[in-house]
């Protein structure tokens, strides 16, 4: 054994000195210019960002070695090694504290209710957004935006460096690392105890409408749910200080590197338990303190760890760059304000009612159960229910440019989900109604949205066909005739989809038009979907604005060629706009 000790030791020391001889050479600009130059030449290709690459291989360097210093600190020294053993033995208590076994049967049923609930989404089967270029070329792409597990991850689950099409399997991932979540959720909020009524209040965190996108992506979809999980293991150990921080760092990495707008979960699951703790005299306020201090203690060493050694900047539709420091508040503020309008807009009168009063219900519980002062209850947890709110939209409130699109803000349904699961524990059965008349609405407009789906792929299929027909008999031949193409205006909704949109105005976001004006996706979805263009597009140039040179071809005083019900086309024969049109 001891023989085993020294040799192991030695392994260490030469892959220390090795790793750090590595990244030192690295910090020197000549060799990250030659790593890049070997790259290109692998790749047989130039790259355009070489401030971008050679700041990133500097982060990777500085990264290494403070990975470096703190594994060798924890396998050497014997402070390190202590602390090792300490992490160790308080996650083996842990885990002997809770039956896997016991999980088994409300995992099946949460599987099977979301497995319910996207049927209809992967009977649609509708390529969405970015799928259509995923399907078509079989990129993956993640690394600009630092997904590193999304990106290497993917080969695995596709079994091959080039994607193809493998739905449903993604999206049986995506719901299985929901189920998962929904469980551990309720496990962990009822203090151990799982319910059905708690699952079944679980049900906004997998289903609930800006989720949807995510499960809607065929290619995404499990790296959009791992990071719901990962956010809630951590809290599985909350009872144990250094297993907490531990799993808490190493959780929040892979939020990070899958999907970085989950990142209000973390601290939604941080507030409420220390609320309930307090609320109910669980703990003392100091041990309450001390776990909302640890918690945000590993929120900020993880977030760090990923700013400085891991994140790519970026700034395309959205930004990662943090606002000013004399901009913060206001800036701040402006996109608080944007995100509740948002929300307000997209939910129709039934779910902000059901919303409402469930609020109203938790606050109830609040005070009925308290331990504490029922005025100061009641206040702290209306204040906390304005600050959970904030929150669910994670980091990106702080952002320069962020994105509101209902596959981003997806935590707050995860909000709603906690609430609902507060609510129906230990409570009035009025109040178990409400929550759970909001889970089956959800599950309800999941069936809608999915049917919406293949009624609008229906529809685009058939405005694609009669406009690609139309320009065949126009440009019959694409090695000589080639053609410049933009569109004008949109195709619109297909009926069903205008009819789910009555009182659910979200399902306009949710569902994407596929033919529409400024939309880079419609140039491939009517070209290269259909085969009239090669992904390259090296016959037939995909005209967008992001493009140089760009012209607007609106302004353009081109004849008309053609003229029908569905579109105007207008060319001088190597310049085409299509005016599409939209009666709806």
């Amino acid at each position: 054994m001891k023989n085993k000790d020294i040799i192991i030791k030695y392994c260490i020391y030469f892959v220390s000195i090795a790793g750090l001889a590595i990244c030192i050479v690295m910090l020197f600009p000549q060799v990250r210019q030659m790593i890049i130059e070997f790259g290109e030449w692998i790749l047989q290709r130039k790259t355009s960002l070489y401030q971008e690459w050679n700041k990133g291989l500097l982060s990777y360097a500085l990264g290494g070695i403070c990975f470096i210093a703190f594994f060798d600190y924890c396998t050497l020294t014997a402070s390190g090694k202590k602390m090792v053993r300490k992490v160790k033995n308080e996650i083996r208590e842990c885990l002997a504290e809770f039956d896997l076994h016991f999980l088994i049967k409300p995992f099946l049923l949460m599987f099977g209710i979301y497995l319910l609930g996207i049927l209809s989404i992967i009977r649609a089967n509708f390529l969405y957004i970015d799928d259509i270029g995923r399907a078509a070329a079989g990129y993956r792409g993640w690394l600009g935006w630092s997904r590193y597990i999304s990106e290497f991850s993917s080969i695995f689950v596709h079994g091959d460096y080039i994607l193809t099409d493998i739905s449903p399997l993604p999206q049986l991932l995506a719901i299985l690392f929901s189920a998962i979540g929904s469980v551990l959720l309720v496990y962990v909020l009822n203090n151990g105890k799982i319910t059905i009524i708690g699952l079944l209040a679980s049900i906004p965190l997998g289903l609930s409408p800006y989720m949807l996108e995510c499960l809607s992506y065929r290619f995404d979809a499990p790296y959009m749910a791992l990071p719901i999980l990962a956010s809630i293991v951590p809290f599985m150990f909350h009872t144990r200080r250094k297993a907490f921080v531990f799993f808490s760092v190493i959780s929040l990495l892979v939020l990070c590197l899958t999907y970085q707008a989950a990142s209000g979960i973390y601290l939604l699951l941080t507030l409420i338990l220390g609320f309930i703790d307090w609320n109910g005299k669980r703990k003392t306020n100091r041990e309450v303190f001390l776990f909302l201090g640890w918690a945000a203690l590993s929120f900020c060493i993880a977030m760090a760890i990923f700013k400085l050694f891991v994140m790519k900047p970026f700034n395309t539709y959205v930004s990662n760059t943090m606002l000013p420091l004399p901009q913060l508040i206001p800036g701040t503020l402006s996109n608080f304000q944007n995100y509740v309008n948002t929300i307000n807009g997209d939910f129709g009168f039934i779910w902000k009612t059901l919303i409402g009063i469930i609020v109203c219900f938790f606050i109830a519980k609040v005070v009925s159960k308290s331990a504490q002062n029922k005025i100061i209850s009641m206040t702290v947890a209306i204040v906390l229910l304005c600050v959970l709110f904030v929150l669910s939209y994670g980091i990106y409130l702080v952002l320069e440019k962020p994105i509101f699109v209902p596959r981003t803000m997806y935590v707050f349904g995860i909000l709603l989900a906690i609430i609902s699961i507060y609510v129906v524990s230990d409570f009035y059965n009025i109040a178990k109604i409400f929550a759970l008349a909001l889970s089956w609405v959800f599950l309800v407009f999941a069936f809608s949205y999915g049917n919406a789906l293949a009624d609008q792929k229906r529809y685009a299929n058939f405005r694609a066909t009669v406009l690609l027909q139309d320009l065949s008999a126009l440009f019959p031949d694409k090695d000589v005739d080639k053609i410049n193409i933009q569109l004008k205006n949109t195709i619109g909704y297909s009926p069903a989809v205008r009819n789910a949109g009555k009182h659910n105005p979200v399902i306009y976001k949710l569902v994407p038009q596929m033919l529409m004006e400024d939309e880079p996706w419609a140039n491939y979805y009517y070209l290269v979907y259909f085969n009239y263009a090669p992904f390259s597009t090296a016959n037939i140039t995909l005209t967008k604005k992001d493009g140089e040179p760009y012209i607007d071809f609106n302004t353009l005083d081109l004849p008309v060629v053609l003229k029908t019900y569905y579109h105007t086309i207008k060319s001088d024969g190597k310049r085409v706009l299509v005016e599409l049109n939209n009666d709806t």
